[in-house]
C-alpha cells in the first residue's frame, strides 16, 4: 500500500496587467469631455447660433458689406456659410481649439489626476493618442456645426439661388453648395494645425493659462501678420494663411495653387506640433504636482522648431514660386477688374431685360492707377483708381465706367464704383419688374498672388 503525499502549492503568480487599449482610452477621454459643461454648451451654439445669426441676417437690408460675400446675403442663402467662415476662421476656430485641445492635457494638471490615469493606461503613448484623438474629435463636431447650421439658415431664410462668385461669374445652386462646402473642409487644415499648437501648448505649459490660450495667441499673430505688405512666400507659410485662401475657390478657373500650398502648409505643422508636444509628454515628470511647465523647454522644443518651420517654408517656396513681393501688380489689378466686371455687366443686362451679350463680345479692358500714378504701381491699397472701357455690339461709341479700389494685402478687392450713375453710380437700378440691386455699384473681387 503506497500513500501519495500532496505537494504544498503557493499562490498562483498575477496575471500581467496589460495597458488600456488605445479605444478604451479614446472612450474615456471623449466621456471626460462631452461631460465638461463648457463643451455642450460650445457644441450648442456652433449647431444652433450659426443658423439664426445668419437666418436674421439675410432678412435685413444692412448686410455686413465688409465681409467677402457678405452683400449677397439677402440674394442666395449659400452667401451665409461663407460670411460664417470668414468670421470662424478669424475668431471662432481659434478660441474653439484653445478651449477643447488647449486643455486636454492641462486639466489633470488642475485636478491633479495623472497618478490616477498613468495607474489606470499603463501607457504614456496610448494616453497622448486618446487625448489627442478625443479633441479632434470634438473640434471636428463643432466644425460640421457650424458649417451645416450656417448653410440651413441661410437656404431657409434667402434661398438655394445662384451665388455670384469673386471674379463676377455665376454658381448654379448645386455648384454655390459642393464649393461652400470644399471652403469648409479647407478650413479644417487651419484648424488641425491649430489644435495641434493647443496640444502642445497644454502638455508644455502645463496649468499655466497661457497654455489654455496659445492656439488663440498664435492665429491673433498670424492675423495681424496676414494685414501687413508681406512677402507672397511668407504670407503662405503662415498656417492661418489656409483661413483666406478658399476665396480663390469662388473664381473661374478656380484659383488652386494658394489653397493647396496653404493646405500642405497646414498639415507639415499638424505633424510637427504634434509630434513636438508628444516628445515633452513622454519625458516630462508626473510627480510633481505642481508642475507649470519647463521655459526653457518649452522654447528649445516647442517655440523654435516652429519658427523654423515657418524659415524653411518661406525658403522653400521664395525658391518654388516668384514670390518675393506682395503679388499685387498693376496687371493683375486691371485683369482682375476686367473679369469681374464683364460677368457682372451681363448680370446687370439680365436684370434689364436687354439683349444679352457675351464677355468676348463685351471686350472689357481696363486702366488702373495707384496714388495718382505717383508711387510704384503695385502693391495693396484704397488709391487704385481706374477707368473700365468696353463696346456694345451695333454701337461705335465705348462705354467706360469709373471704380476707386479698395486692395487688401492679401488680395482681395472692392471695387466702388464712381459713375456714370446709369451704370455703377448708384446702388439701385430701376427694371421692369421695379428696383433691384445693381450688382455693379459695389462688388468683391481677388486678385491672384502667384
Amino acid at each position: 500500500m503506497t500513500a501519495t503525499l500532496d505537494t504544498p502549492t503557493g499562490p498562483a503568480a498575477p496575471a500581467p496587467v496589460r495597458p488600456a487599449s488605445v479605444g478604451r482610452g479614446y472612450r474615456f477621454e471623449l466621456v471626460k469631455l462631452v461631460s465638461q459643461w463648457r463643451i455642450r454648451l460650445l457644441v450648442l451654439a456652433c449647431w444652433l447660433a450659426p443658423a439664426l445669426f445668419v437666418a436674421a441676417v439675410s432678412q435685413q437690408s444692412d448686410l455686413p458689406v465688409d465681409t467677402v460675400f457678405g452683400r449677397w446675403m439677402n440674394a442666395t442663402g449659400w452667401a451665409g456659410p461663407l460670411v460664417m467662415l470668414g468670421f470662424a476662421g478669424s475668431y471662432a476656430l481659434p478660441l474653439l481649439t484653445s478651449v477643447v485641445a488647449g486643455d486636454v492635457f492641462a486639466s489633470e494638471d488642475r485636478l491633479g489626476t495623472w497618478r490616477h490615469l498613468l495607474v489606470a493606461v499603463r501607457s504614456y503613448r496610448r494616453i497622448f493618442a486618446a487625448k489627442a484623438l478625443a479633441s479632434l474629435t470634438v473640434i471636428f463636431v463643432l466644425v460640421a456645426g457650424m458649417a451645416v447650421s450656417s448653410a440651413v439658415g441661410g437656404v431657409v431664410g434667402a434661398g438655394s439661388r445662384q451665388l455670384v462668385g469673386l471674379d463676377g461669374h455665376l454658381l448654379s445652386p448645386g455648384a454655390a453648395a459642393g464649393t461652400v462646402l470644399l471652403a469648409w473642409v479647407c478650413a479644417l487644415a487651419p484648424t488641425l494645425a491649430l489644435a495641434a499648437v493647443g496640444l502642445l501648448g497644454s502638455v508644455a505649459l502645463g496649468r499655466s493659462p497661457m497654455g489654455l490660450l496659445l492656439p488663440a495667441v498664435v492665429a491673433l499673430a498670424m492675423a495681424v501678420a496676414q494685414l501687413l505688405p508681406l512677402p507672397v512666400a511668407l504670407r503662405m507659410a503662415l498656417p492661418t494663411y489656409a483661413f483666406i485662401s478658399w476665396e480663390g475657390l469662388f473664381t473661374s478657373p478656380a484659383q488652386t495653387g494658394p489653397v493647396l500650398i496653404s493646405i500642405v502648409v497646414c498639415l507639415v505643422w499638424t505633424v510637427v506640433a504634434t509630434a513636438l508636444a508628444y516628445y515633452l509628454f513622454v519625458r516630462r515628470d508626473f510627480t510633481n504636482l505642481s508642475y507649470d511647465g519647463s521655459a526653457r523647454r518649452t522654447i528649445t522644443v516647442g517655440a523654435l522648431p516652429l519658427v523654423g518651420l515657418i524659415v524653411v517654408a518661406f525658403a522653400v517656396l521664395a525658391v518654388a514660386t516668384p514670390s518675393l513681393g506682395s503679388g499685387i501688380t498693376q496687371d493683375k489689378v486691371q485683369q482682375s477688374l476686367s473679369v469681374a466686371y464683364g460677368h457682372l455687366y451681363r448680370l446687370q443686362t439680365d436684370e434689364l431685360h436687354r439683349p444679352a451679350v457675351t464677355e468676348e463680345q463685351l471686350g472689357v479692358t481696363s486702366a488702373c492707377t495707384k496714388g495718382g500714378g505717383m508711387v510704384a504701381q503695385e502693391g495693396p491699397g484704397n488709391d487704385w483708381r481706374c477707368v473700365v472701357s468696353w463696346h456694345l455690339p451695333g454701337v461705335a461709341a465705348t462705354g467706360q465706367a469709373i471704380y476707386q479700389l479698395d486692395v487688401t494685402s492679401d488680395g482681395r478687392f472692392v471695387a466702388d464704383g464712381d459713375g456714370p450713375k446709369e451704370v455703377n453710380g448708384y446702388f439701385q437700378v430701376r427694371t421692369p419688374a421695379g428696383d433691384q440691386p445693381n450688382p455693379m455699384w459695389q462688388f468683391d473681387g481677388n486678385v491672384e498672388l502667384l
